[in-house]
Order: structure tokens, then sequence, then C-alpha cells
């Protein structure tokens, strides 16, 4: 059954607090495993992330253990860190009223969850943040979301989506595919929104909000039929 229309969802630093998981896990190897570990670990991790194109925390702890013999008294406790990650209490990351703009989005269409990330940990962080039940199970996971575009239009074909994501690079991907069919929506969090570099780069999307929790207000009627070229603000709107 095709859609009027279909929400895509990002999910790091769009609909949770990323940059703060991250800022956690930082605290965390400091304090456990000490600044020579844990600035190996990152050394791995940022290198996984450029060959790669996402991040893969448990694979990082994977490569370290290859290296673990010359890393250090702590090696075999950084291994530990996996608790840390599994465990991690990702619903208190959520972006205030994250989970009533699913709510109201899903008042006009379907919501669905698509994210970049491994086969692990992601869905982890989907799951345990309650918002694989606030999109009904409804969650894609791909290593490069951009590229995938038909094979989302197979699981959850519409006449028009609407794509809300903090990466500049990610919207005009998936506006330069879809044009006309997509609404692209770029909410200012996290460290990718105010990179000038990156925010000189690339086209303005159709819609820019300071923060997740201004679609919970936003009158989505207009959302849905803003045209290519109408750029604007949450703060022109109101």
């Amino acid at each position: 059954m095709t859609s009027d229309v279909v929400f895509l969802l990002d999910v790091d630093n769009t609909l949770i607090d990323n940059d703060s998981i991250i800022a956690d896990l930082r605290r965390h190897l400091e304090g456990e495993f000490g600044h020579a570990d844990a600035e190996r670990y990152w050394t791995i991790f940022e290198g996984l992330r450029g060959e790669l194109g996402y991040a893969d925390y448990l694979g990082a702890l994977q490569s370290y253990r290859s290296h673990a013999q010359d890393a250090g008294p702590h090696a075999h406790q950084l291994l530990l860190m996996s608790g840390f990650l599994i465990d991690y209490p990702f619903a208190e990351r959520l972006y205030p009223r994250a989970l009533d703009v699913v709510a109201r989005l899903g008042t006009f269409g379907p919501t669905v969850i698509l994210s970049d990330g491994d086969v692990v940990f992601q869905p982890r962080k989907v799951q345990r943040s309650g918002l694989w039940d606030a999109v009904a199970g409804r969650v894609l996971i791909y290593v490069h979301k951009e590229l995938m575009l038909e094979t989302v239009q197979r699981h959850y074909p519409a006449r028009r989506y609407v794509v809300v994501d903090d990466k500049l690079r990610v919207l005009a991907a998936m506006k330069g595919s879809w044009q006309e069919r997509l609404t692209t929506v770029f909410p200012r969090q996290g460290h990718y929104a105010f990179d000038p570099a990156i925010i000189a780069s690339y086209p303005a999307p159709d819609l820019t909000i300071e923060r997740i929790g201004d679609l919970a207000d936003l009158d989505l009627s207009e959302l849905i039929e803003l045209p290519h070229g109408a750029a604007t603000t949450r703060q022109e709107q109101s």
C-alpha cells in the first residue's frame, strides 16, 4: 500500500543527543583506563569511521583487541567497555520532546527510523532509547542510507517523503535523488550542524529548525507541501 507521506527520521544528533553519549564515553574511558589507552581507542575508532563511513564503536573494540598485546597494562580492561556501551541508558539522551515529535508525525503518515550504523550497536541504541517501539518497529539501518533509497521505497512506498536529518550532506544527496517528492528538514543539533565549512558546501534544506522539538508545534500540512526552493526556518514561519 502506498502512503501519501512517509517520514524518515535520523537518530544520532537528530532524535538522540549523540554528542553527549560520546562525551560520556570519553569520560568513562579516561576515568577507568587512563588517557593513553583512551586515546588509542579513539585513534582506532576514527580510522574505522573514515574507512567504513559510520561510527563503529564495537568494531573499534574488536580492532583494539588485535593490538592488545602492546596496548599497555589496562588493555584487557578496556574490553569491558562493551558493557558500558550495550547497557548505556539511551532513553535519557533523547532530545526534549523527541517522542512527541514521532507521535505527532505519525498522525500524518508512517514514521520510519532511517539511520547509518552497524548491525549490533545501532539497533541496540534504537531499542533502548524507546524509538523502536515509537515507530512500531519500522527501522532501517544501512552503511550509507542515502544510497539505499530504492530499498527504502520498496519497504515504505509513498507519494511523498519528509526526511529529518542533522547532516546536510545526507539531505542534499537524498534531495538530488527524490527531488520534488522529498521535503528536507534540518535540525541544527550536534557538531555537524554548526560546522561553517559543511554549511557552505551544501544547498539549504527546505526547512531549518533549531531543535527537533519544534516539529511538535509546526503546521505539518505546510511542511508536507513545502515546495522545492522555498527554504525557510522555523522562526520565519512563526
